[in-house]
């Protein structure tokens, strides 16, 4: 599914209107925080954020400006728990009791990503109420391609969903667009709903391109798949990512807007409603309440707080203040 390539100018160019000619920007992703040393270089690893911990000002006193419409998904609210490389076989027998233990919400989909060895472990021993992902997948069948894992192999263990795209393959490993564009296209025709990541570094949000990075990441997906059908979106602030930063409820919602409009202008007005645009970053039990109440936030993929039981369920039964909220 082809669309034309696009940008930051061309998505927020028009004629401007009375609610639009005073916001020429969003505010949420303006620089708003002072310069960091050239020194820092500028890796995905926890010593780099740690160094630009306390450059980060996560909030700002003008409220953000709505320079697209917004237009609510009406997906079901999604919750997925991204385990990573992380666990034993005794740990996540405890964390699978106490999922099977926890009360959650009927009107969520709730999901998690084990690492792969412990995929069959999980899906033996979990709840049916809660579906079973891969954490990654080859662009094709399997063969002679050493330590990847097939598509038709997570099916076969019982995965429903993958995720691909995350900031950990794309920035760690080295996956580029294209690439992770024919995972999502292979997984999707054999079935397998895909988790697309999306999100820019802080150096690019500091630069003010976090809408150029996140729609030229979405055009990929939407070059290579051939439908919207089975693919939830989540919005991962590569910043945000297992540093205990989490972007503000605002900062969220804006980019989760933005997202809406480009598949709205891009895809198809139906598309843009029904698929669900989750949010990842350091989302916990104590703030998923105030990020749910946002109406273009159809849920959140969860790393580290995923690994806790209780905070899982906590974050899942959030939807319940998205209700509130309505």
């Amino acid at each position: 599914m082809a669309v034309a390539s696009t940008s930051l100018a061309s998505q927020m160019s028009g004629p401007k209107s009375a609610t639009s000619i005073s916001c020429p920007q969003f505010s949420g992703l303006r620089k708003s925080f002072s310069k960091l040393d050239n020194s820092v270089s500028f890796s995905t690893s926890q010593a780099f954020f740690q160094n630009v911990d306390s450059h980060l000002r996560l909030s700002s006193d003008r409220k953000g400006c709505r320079a697209v419409v917004a237009m609510a998904g009406s997906g079901k609210f999604f919750v997925g728990g991204n385990w990573k490389c992380n666990g034993t076989k005794d740990s996540i027998s405890k964390l699978v009791s106490d999922l099977n233990n926890a009360q959650l919400e009927s009107d969520v989909d709730v999901v998690v990503a084990p690492p792969f060895l412990y995929i069959d472990q999980v899906k033996n021993s979990l709840t049916n109420r809660i579906e079973v992902s891969a954490q990654n997948c080859w662009t094709g069948k399997g063969g002679a391609f050493t330590g990847e894992i097939s598509v038709e192999q997570v099916k076969d263990l019982g995965c429903k969903w993958v995720i691909l795209g995350h900031s950990e393959r794309r920035h760690v490993i080295g996956e580029n667009d294209e690439f992770i564009g024919k995972k999502a296209a292979y997984a999707l025709s054999q079935g397998v709903g895909v988790i697309a990541c999306i999100g820019e570094l802080l150096q690019e949000r500091e630069a003010g391109k976090t809408f150029d990075v996140c729609f030229q990441q979405l055009k990929a997906f939407a070059d290579a798949i051939p439908s919207w059908d089975n693919v939830v979106i989540a919005y991962e602030p590569v910043w945000a990512i297992g540093t205990g930063k989490v972007a503000s409820p605002e900062q969220a919602q804006e980019v989760h807007v933005a997202v809406r409009d480009w598949l709205t202008k891009n895809v198809s007005a139906e598309v843009a409603s029904k698929t669900r645009i989750i949010y990842g970053g350091s989302v916990n039990g104590s703030n998923s309440s105030d990020l749910a109440k946002k109406e273009d936030i159809d849920g959140f993929l969860v790393g580290g707080a995923s690994l806790k039981g209780p905070e899982f369920a906590t974050i899942v039964n959030s939807v319940t203040a998205k209700k509130v909220a309505a």
